[in-house]
């Protein structure tokens, strides 16, 4: 609720009446002391009742239709559920959303649980992290940080979407991301943000690698779209890279007859070619692309 002033000038004070008692509406402060002061009168009032009487089940019985009539009372008090906000939803699913939070309208919103609905919530497999409120009198606040999905992990015959964590978005349909990056390997989730954020820095590279397979959990070997493979080393691996790219822009490398190339050794550059190619006019051998030695 929005207060503002009013810029009518200032009426001389009236007596206080009942006409005026009966139209007064109380503050959010006010009404919130008031609903306080009606739970715990309620509660406490009733239970003691019942356990004076020797009926420690009883009295825990009448706890229970107290505390629920007591709720009731509030939320006919004005403390009751009237709209649902959620901001940063795009993959979540809106029914298991609703069937999380289970806030139905006219509900008493003292009895939605914020922490409760928070730690359901981040069960779901869209969502990283979430924050609920209750903010009085009516409504209920939820902010949701989704997964973002990052690559496709091929794992025993099977593909699963995975975030920037590597953690696997489950019962995510994996052609709804079949432009994303293939990685395979045991570990290769954990390290798949790393490789891709060396991957985008030669975003024309980028488009050409369809896969990538974690060798020994050290290094990685690359897949294009034309079927060759590179060997990335395991250090330096930025730079190795980089090289492939030059390469590539200055003699059209990867659109060769070639498997593999390898790039694991700092100094030279190994190129397996396929055994029924026949090099065309013109071209420079592979030992032409080698580096030289470095000086001893």
């Amino acid at each position: 609720m929005t207060l503002r002033r009013s810029s009518k000038p200032k009426k001389p004070a009236r007596r206080f009446g009942w006409r005026r008692l009966l139209s007064w509406h109380p503050s959010q402060r006010v009404l919130k002391a008031s609903v306080v002061l009606l739970v715990a009168g309620t509660l406490g009032g009733g239970f003691a009742w019942a356990w004076q009487r020797g009926l420690p089940q009883a009295a825990g019985d009448l706890q229970d239709e107290i505390a629920e009539r007591a709720l009731a009372a509030t939320a006919r008090a004005g403390l009751a559920v009237r709209d649902v906000l959620v901001e940063g939803r795009v993959q979540t699913d809106p029914r298991d959303l609703r069937a999380v939070l289970d806030a139905r309208r006219g509900a008493p919103i003292l009895a939605f649980d914020p922490y409760a609905a928070k730690a359901e919530l981040e069960q779901l497999p869209w969502v990283r992290r979430a924050a609920v409120e209750r903010r009085l009198p009516d409504t209920i606040f939820v902010r949701l940080e989704e997964r973002i999905p990052l690559a496709l992990w091929q794992r025993q015959g099977r593909f699963v979407v995975i975030d920037s964590e590597g953690v696997e978005i489950a019962g995510t349909d994996p052609a709804r991301f079949a432009d994303r990056l293939v990685v395979v390997g045991e570990d290769a989730p954990a390290h798949a943000s790393a490789l891709i954020a060396l991957l985008e820095t030669e975003p024309q590279m980028l488009q050409r690698v369809s896969a990538a397979v974690r060798v020994g959990g050290r290094r990685w070997n690359l897949r294009l779209d034309n079927g060759v493979d590179v060997n990335l080393p395991e250090a330096n691996a930025g730079a190795a890279y980089e090289r492939l790219a030059q390469l590539v822009r200055e003699n059209g490398l990867i659109d060769r007859n070639l498997v593999a190339v390898d790039l694991r050794l700092p100094d030279r550059l190994i190129l397996r070619v396929a055994k029924d190619a026949t090099p065309p006019a013109q071209t420079q051998p592979a030992q032409a692309l080698r580096r030289p030695n470095r000086p001893t």
